[in-house]
């Protein structure tokens, strides 16, 4: 088992996207992902590392017809438990082979982005996420942001003397990532030599939660109608640019042109 199994397999990806720093990221994605998908029903999406199906499923209930790929067997279980009617598979990102070239209006990677650490195997999976993409369709990837990683893990919790000693912050602050840490952390500029790389362009990039990470017990204590005015605010400024590099999560939006 890798680490990466195991950690999925203690950590539940729904429990998170139910909290209310989770909802903000959740529905700030689906915002975009109806805007992008356009009218009417019966769309083909493939949720690329599509973990417990939080996306899969309720896209698939909305009436589209949905593919989930999902590396972690403990992940994939819990989808198909779910009963719903997305196709779901045990495949890697990387490797799409199973499925015909343009065969998708939609391709969300909302997983992968995490967990690889070299840039060639970021590239793939966006190469193979396009090629299954119609021409004209849309891709939809996130990624876990540098500075979120800095402000929180190495100042807030007060680990930077520890991660400059060990290496594994540069001169930048930039996050030096390997696969034992299991998420790797990038910035704008990263994301940019990726898609120039695989070939796509960029529609546009929003900050999936913003502030909502760093707020989680302010959040938690709202009530119901101030949480609402919180996701006003936060689906109003996600799209400006001084904000996007500081979220915990981007959204990167592309088009297979």
């Amino acid at each position: 088992m890798t680490e990466l199994e195991k950690h999925y397999n203690k950590f539940c990806e729904d429990k998170r996207l139910l909290r209310r720093h989770g909802q903000a990221e959740y529905i700030t994605s689906m915002k975009y992902i109806h805007e992008f998908l356009g009218e009417g029903k019966n769309k083909k999406i493939i949720d690329i590392g599509a973990g417990t199906g939080r996306y899969s499923v309720e896209l698939a209930n909305e009436g589209h017809d949905v593919t989930a790929v999902e590396l972690v067997k403990y992940n994939l279980g819990i989808l198909k438990s779910k009963k719903s009617n997305v196709k779901a598979y045990h495949g890697n990102a990387m490797d799409l082979s199973r499925f015909g070239s343009s065969s998708f209006d939609m391709a969300l990677v909302f997983g992968p982005m995490y967990h690889l650490f070299k840039f060639e195997e970021k590239v793939k999976v966006l190469e193979e996420a396009k090629r299954v993409t119609k021409q004209n369709g849309y891709i939809l990837a996130a990624y876990c942001m540098n500075e979120y990683s800095i402000i929180t893990y190495a100042f807030k919790k007060n680990f930077a003397k520890q991660c400059i000693a060990e290496g594994k912050v540069d001169k930048s602050f930039h996050c030096v990532c390997s696969e034992k840490d299991l998420y790797d952390y990038v910035r704008l500029e990263d994301i940019d030599k990726i898609n120039k790389a695989a070939g796509l362009e960029r529609i546009k990039i929003i900050a999936a939660d913003g502030p909502a990470d760093y707020m989680r017990q302010v959040l938690g204590g709202m009530d119901e109608e101030t949480f609402q005015i919180f996701m006003d605010y936060h689906l109003s400024t996600c799209e400006r640019t001084e904000l996007i590099g500081a979220s915990a999560h981007t959204l990167d939006i592309l088009q297979k042109i």
